[in-house]
């Protein structure tokens, strides 16, 4: 079986200690290694490789979220989840923002931080689900208002379609590969989104996605 590789980054010896615990014990996973700083988590992504760092947002040195932004620029491949103290929105657009593939809150069941890891190992997006639904209501709300509907008018399915899977943090090729199309295609779609909606990368994408409430089956 597959093993996922986890770096755990917190600037608590006990927070480290637990997670490593919870993490070791279930089927498939290994911990490389622990950072209690920003600075140690960037190195040890470049030593270790892991495929997935669980990473505090508050630590010293260098925050989580400066870590987070260094290591996707330097190896896109390595997953990053956020777990944090902080349930606000700013925060949350923050975390998306700096490359981050899940935002998770340190008051969320273990089973949610095994089912965070595995997802966005595999490709996905995870998201907070209190926060999602909050921000999926506001969606609502706006669309009731008609804030958001001239510019969600503006794609066409399939592009809604793309926009989906983008929010949910596939690739390019992923998405080519899921709909049957060329990476070409794929990118000029995207491209066709990003001039519609004005927007113009990847976490800013992902911002839209989620604030309209994209983030489902794509069907």
């Amino acid at each position: 079986m597959e093993r996922i590789k986890v770096l755990i980054a917190d600037d608590h010896t006990l927070v480290r200690e637990g997670l490593r615990a919870l993490l070791e014990a279930q089927e498939g996973f290994e911990v490389v290694g622990e950072a209690s700083n920003g600075r140690e988590a960037i190195e040890h992504a470049t030593q270790l490789r892991p495929d997935v760092i669980v990473m505090d947002i508050g630590m010293p040195e260098v925050d989580g979220l400066a870590a987070t932004r260094r290591i996707v620029k330097g190896d896109p491949s390595i997953r990053i989840l956020v777990l944090t103290v902080h349930e606000t929105e700013d925060y949350f657009f923050r975390v998306l923002e700096a490359g981050a593939h899940g935002f998770l809150v340190k008051s969320a069941a273990s089973t949610e931080l095994v089912a965070a890891v595995r997802a966005i190992h595999h490709g996905g997006v995870f998201l907070h689900p209190p926060m999602a639904r909050r921000l999926v209501e506001e969606y609502l709300l706006r669309i009731g208002s008609g804030e958001e509907r001239a510019s969600h008018s503006l794609l066409t399915p399939r592009e809604r379609q793309i926009l989906t899977l983008i929010g949910a943090g596939h690739t390019n090729q992923e998405i080519a590969n899921q709909l049957s199309l060329s990476v070409n295609t794929v990118q000029a779609h995207r491209s066709h989104i990003i001039d519609k909606l004005d927007l113009h990368s990847r976490a800013e994408l992902m911002r839209y996605a989620v604030r309209v409430g994209l983030l489902h089956d794509p069907g």
